[in-house]
């Protein structure tokens, strides 16, 4: 029986054999190594019995160096039943086309759902959608991966803090959390406003409390820049004596306003002389691949990329059926022609990288409202082919923070 466990995926033929003891024949085969099973004796002259499809060439040669003759009764297994079908061309072709159809169909986006955000939201999320080609009725591998749609919308929709988007089936899900815009509280207790830095005021505004300094003095980390307490005794006036300051009602307040000040910054930055990078040219040429395991059939963009330098982008869909992800993937690949750059800086050109590089960094850890202007190189050296520089700024910026105002006895 071990041997013809696997029968029916290779063929079997029933054989009769006529002749004079016939049986002789299937006892000659199995000498031969070939396989037989349910051999039947029908009479003195005749036998039937079963085959591998794959001896009857065997079987053949060893017939003709005998007496007997053969005749094929019936076939089994997987390669008639092949046959058969591939006769029938109308139904293999229906079959193959309804295979196409619903392959199709499961390739196309059905329906979209946005969950979790208020409908306002959700409408900018499916108008966004709807602009990246992203709508039912859309080829699955024409548009992006879900990170790279989850991207697109964080960055086109600001009000969102986070968006998931999940590809099932013929369904995208997404979730997104709305950005909570959290006001801050107003101080409910009184406070003062003092200085975050040292700096030389150029300009204030005060909405609420007492200025203590002016413009162009030179105040220090700490120092009360505008005191919330309104009775504050500024060296002017007549002396009160100890029992006129105590009746006094205290009057205090929560400090607003800004107070811009002149800074100053040393910053050490590096900038090598020799500068070697690729760049786009803008050329490229895009081809389309179907996949299989491991192997790529060209369907589009047969013409040779003659680029001598490339950077290739490669974009990969797989292809469903029904809700079955198939080991086939849809292939773009986008070959981008590349140019070596070699740049050799000289001392000047290097210089004004390194400010270029520092003012960009400084800026970024002062905020966007800092104004930033540079004055001098402190100091400049050349060491293993790269120029190091300590460059001295300027900057405008608001240097206020709060103090809390402790009311005692």
């Amino acid at each position: 029986m071990k041997h013809t466990q696997d029968i029916f995926f290779t063929g079997s033929v029933k054989i009769k054999v006529t002749g004079h003891h016939p049986e002789l024949f299937f006892d000659l085969c199995a000498r031969e190594g070939i396989t037989v099973w349910n051999v039947i004796k029908i009479n003195e002259t005749q036998c039937v019995g079963n085959v591998r499809l794959s001896d009857i060439s065997a079987i053949k040669r060893l017939r003709r160096q005998t007496i007997y003759k053969l005749s094929f009764l019936s076939r089994k297994g997987f390669p008639f039943l092949i046959q058969r079908v591939l006769r029938k061309k109308p139904f293999v072709a229906g079959l193959f086309l309804s295979v196409l159809f619903v392959m199709f169909l499961s390739n196309i986006v059905w329906d979209i759902e946005v969950e979790n955000v208020p409908p306002e939201v959700e409408a900018k999320i499916i108008e966004k959608l709807d602009e990246y080609g992203i709508r039912p009725g859309a080829i699955k591998f024409t548009i992006g991966t879900p990170s790279d749609i989850q991207q697109r919308l964080l960055d086109d929709l600001p009000e969102l803090l986070w968006v998931g988007v999940t590809e099932k089936g013929t369904t995208y899900q997404l979730e997104a959390v709305e950005k909570t815009i959290v006001e801050e509280p107003e101080q409910s207790g009184p406070r003062n406003l003092v200085a975050a830095k040292k700096g030389v005021i150029v300009d204030m505004f005060v909405a609420k409390g007492l200025p203590l300094v002016e413009v162009n003095d030179l105040v220090t980390p700490g120092q009360v820049l505008v005191s919330g307490n309104l009775n504050e005794n500024q060296g002017e006036g007549e002396q009160e004596d100890d029992e006129e300051k105590q009746n006094k009602p205290k009057n205090y307040v929560a400090a607003e306003g800004e107070v811009i000040a002149e800074t100053w910054y040393e910053v050490e930055t590096t900038v090598p002389i020799k500068a070697n990078y690729q760049t786009l040219t803008g050329e490229s040429e895009t081809k389309f691949k179907l996949q299989i395991g491991k192997v790529k059939i060209p369907i589009w963009g047969f013409k040779k990329v003659e680029y001598e330098h490339v950077y290739k982008e490669i974009k990969s869909k797989p292809l469903y059926f029904l809700h079955w992800t198939l080991p086939i993937s849809f292939v773009e690949e986008q070959w981008n022609e590349q140019a070596p750059f070699n740049e050799k800086r000289s001392r000047e050109k290097a210089r004004e990288e390194a400010v270029k590089q520092a003012t960009k960094q400084l800026q970024s850890e002062l905020g966007k409202d800092a104004e930033i202007a540079f004055q001098k190189v402190l100091h400049e050296r050349i060491e293993s082919g790269k120029v190091k520089l300590t460059l001295y700024f300027k900057a405008k910026e608001d240097i206020t923070k709060i103090q809390p105002i402790s009311q005692g006895d």
